[in-house]
């Protein structure tokens, strides 16, 4: 008998000044314990065990891009209120990550190998299997899964509705954040693995040898080899990944998930999908960039936008002058967040996900938090919490209270109802069509919520081609 009181351990990641920097640390809350290469593990909320009865069962996939991150990093990843609020059950996971989950290995490791680049989402559907067999025992329905993940968690989920042993393992699926089109090439995670290997000062006789090393020693070795790549390569573009993360390798991921076209795997899969408004407010930390000019926004978004964007260069002013006039009377830095938190991505998923018969439903929320005065805006992972019921545990997300719970109420409904039936509606939100490309139907959350066409449409066909 294991004593279900603690989480399982976090799967290996560079844990070097996790706390560093006391913003993010305040703010988000992590929780980080024992990091360990025993980290297969997943955590169960449910209001019953063994009861006969059949609860849709949601499965939460976490953040952090595919290096980094917990089931239980923030709070708002509890899910014991949501299990109680909707009679559900709520399952997350660990699984492995980094160049320990998508390392590919194969160009220099051949058939032993051939899988190495996707073994962390082999991870996730290993975890969807233990689902299937083991679930009924805790109340849940195994022919009623809904795959959920945030960010990171998003791309993963994207990247689980292309695997073909992951169909049929769930039946519907939420991107918050995560829109991801496109997955590793092979040809460059193939250099990147062989780059790891010689990093770590083994020929291709020698690879077995990486599994014996100190986990420490292999990321150390795998980040020069990084390193090495993208010196060699440069920066990557919004649709190319040259970094540790699944890889379209033919076999495992036949395709990139959503291009040119979503995979056929997800053809009877409903989608929903939901970005933030500011995602990362560039003067959240930094009160000084409250006060700086729209010329100014437009020399910074030359050169970078959002977590990983390389700029828009000498088409910047005139994605920021498409902007400030959908949004008029907004600050400039409220103009520079937007432009840097753009759907692009977000809205090319839903085109590609509204071709295939199974509805997408697409929301954009816009809740601003009454944190550093302001500055937060509706940042990356905020929605979160309000999606599970679990404002008033997040505190430093939301300051709790009656405001966001109410908002949360709403959400949580509309996502059970989607859980329940595919479709979000009754679950307290207005009417909520399903997204299609030629009216692009948005859900804008808000203490007010409505749906609106197309809301940045204008001002997000400025933006570059993807």
């Amino acid at each position: 008998m294991r004593p279900a009181l603690w989480w399982g351990n976090s799967a290996p990641q560079n844990m070097d000044n996790r706390y560093a920097n006391a913003f993010p640390s305040f703010r988000d809350h992590w929780n980080y314990d024992d990091v360990s290469e025993d980290c297969l593990r997943l955590n169960v909320f449910t209001p019953a065990v063994k009861d006969g009865k059949k609860r849709p069962i949601l499965f939460w996939i976490h953040g952090g891009g595919f290096v980094n991150g917990n089931a239980i990093e923030q709070d708002g990843y509890n899910g014991e209120n949501f299990a109680r609020l909707g009679d559900a059950v709520f399952v997350s996971i660990n699984h492995r990550l980094g160049p320990l989950g998508y390392c590919h290995l194969a160009g220099v490791g051949g058939e032993k190998y051939a899988a190495s680049g996707n073994v962390g989402m082999l991870d996730i559907v290993a975890a969807l299997e233990w689902v299937r067999d083991n679930i009924a025992g805790f109340g849940g329905d195994p022919g009623n899964v809904t795959i959920m993940g945030q960010s990171g968690g998003g791309a993963k989920v994207c990247t689980l509705t292309a695997m073909p042993s992951a169909k049929g393992l769930f039946h519907k699926a939420v991107v918050q954040s995560g829109a991801a089109l496109r997955m590793g090439d092979k040809a460059i995670n193939e250099k990147l693995g062989a780059y790891v290997l010689s990093e770590a000062g083994l020929t291709a006789a020698e690879i077995d040898k990486l599994q014996e090393m100190p986990w420490k020693t292999y990321l150390a070795a795998a980040a020069k080899a990084q390193q090495k790549l993208t010196q060699e390569l440069g920066p990557s573009g919004t649709g190319v990944r040259r970094y540790f993360n699944p890889v379209v390798d033919g076999l495992i991921l036949p395709q990139d998930p959503y291009h040119p076209e979503a995979a056929s795997t997800a053809a009877a899969v409903p989608m929903l999908i939901c970005s933030t408004f500011d995602e990362q407010s560039p003067s959240w930390a930094d009160a000084s960039l409250e006060n700086v000019t729209m010329a100014d926004v437009v020399e910074k978004v030359k050169v970078r936008t959002g977590f990983f964007g390389t700029g828009f260069g000498d088409k910047a002013k005139d994605v920021v002058a498409a902007y400030a006039k959908a949004f008029p009377g907004r600050k400039p830095v409220e103009i520079w967040s937007l432009v840097s938190a753009h759907r692009q991505t977000a809205v090319a998923l839903a085109d590609a996900k509204s071709k295939q018969p199974a509805p997408v439903y697409v929301a954009w929320f816009g809740w601003q938090p009454p944190l550093f005065d302001g500055r937060a805006r509706a940042f990356h992972c905020l929605d979160i919490c309000f999606w599970f019921d679990n404002t008033d545990l997040m505190l430093t997300h939301t300051g709790g209270g009656a405001r966001p719970r109410r908002l949360a109420r709403r959400m949580a409904g509309s996502l059970l109802q989607f859980m329940r039936t595919g479709s979000p509606n009754g679950g307290g939100l207005p009417s909520w069509p399903r997204y299609t490309s030629a009216k692009g139907e948005t859900m804008v959350l808000d203490d007010v919520s409505e749906v609106r066409n197309d809301p940045d449409g204008d001002a997000r066909r400025a933006l570059p081609a993807l």
